[in-house]
């Protein structure tokens, strides 16, 4: 009852998020409408002289995106559209954190390794996904400060367009994913083959749309591989438990009780966390 009843709380928490949204972009769209129609009044920035009704424009900063409306009604169109981008953009970067960095394979590999010790949720899932996220900002420090330094704050001085800011700030995430991509050739050429893309010669001609999905199944390949490396120590104390027990006539006694222990134990005296969390984050930079 306690859970519906959270649930609901939470239906009706992102309900209200999203009429929020859609009301902030509607007052927005209103006063663009409000300040284009008004073509008898000129507003110009650089002077007070009036000029013809047909040229109008107002020109304004809006949490420092500047936007400018014509009198003709295209630029109400132009700012009405970057606000749903980024609206769009903010829904999406969750996904974007997950998908284009290291998340993915730390957040595996720890899932793998969880199963192989037998202790079901411990660590519980919000520690590892916590921890998950912590390496990633870890992994991808450099990453996200050439973003900002090549992107962000060129847009924010009004030094670039945003789609100029974006092409560039994209620029460090594909050297980020062909890096991470190297030796495993075959999942870029499996997604070029199916584009029906065959002239490669630069990473630049590799287009964004064949990088990520390409990316991301690199990413779960060498995922797999290490949890598969990760279970074999853990699965030699299972059958060495599972045959003893047999051998001593215990077969109504469950092995995995009796294996834990002794798993815990070897992880604990091959310190472990360290072996695992530090090789996975060195994969990263080698």
């Amino acid at each position: 009852m306690k859970l519906l009843i959270a649930k609901k709380k939470l239906l009706k928490a992102l309900g209200f998020g999203v009429l929020l949204s859609i009301m902030c972009v509607l007052t927005f769209v209103c006063h663009a409408t409000v300040y284009t129609d008004a073509s008898d009044a000129t507003v110009n920035t650089d002077s007070n002289e009036s000029t013809n009704p047909d040229e109008a424009y107002l020109e304004g900063d809006l949490g420092g995106l500047t936007f400018q409306f014509s009198g003709d009604g295209t630029g109400s169109l132009s700012a009405t559209l970057q606000i749903l981008l980024i609206l769009t953009v903010i829904s999406l970067a969750p996904s974007i954190l997950i998908m284009l960095t290291s998340f993915t394979r730390i957040i595996i590999v720890l899932h793998f390794l969880r199963t192989a010790l037998g202790t079901q949720t411990t660590p519980p899932n919000q520690v590892m996904i916590g921890l998950a996220l912590f390496l990633t900002f870890f992994i991808m420090s450099p990453v996200f400060s050439a973003v900002n330094t090549e992107a962000l704050q060129p847009l924010s001085n009004g030094e670039m367009t945003i789609e100029e800011a974006f092409n560039a700030g994209m620029h460090p995430i594909r050297e980020f994913m062909f890096d991470q991509m190297e030796g495993s050739e075959k999942d870029l050429s499996l997604f070029l083959e199916i584009a029906g893309i065959e002239e490669i010669e630069t990473r630049e001609d590799v287009p964004t749309n064949v990088l990520i999905p390409a990316f991301i199944l690199s990413e779960l390949r060498i995922a797999f591989i290490i949890g598969f490396m990760l279970y074999i120590p853990f699965l030699v104390i299972d059958m060495v438990v599972s045959s003893t027990l047999m051998s001593m006539g215990m077969m109504m006694l469950p092995p995995t009780t009796i294996s834990m222990p002794f798993k815990i134990l070897l992880f604990i005296l091959a310190d472990g966390w360290d072996l695992v969390i530090g090789n996975v984050v060195k994969t990263f930079f080698n």
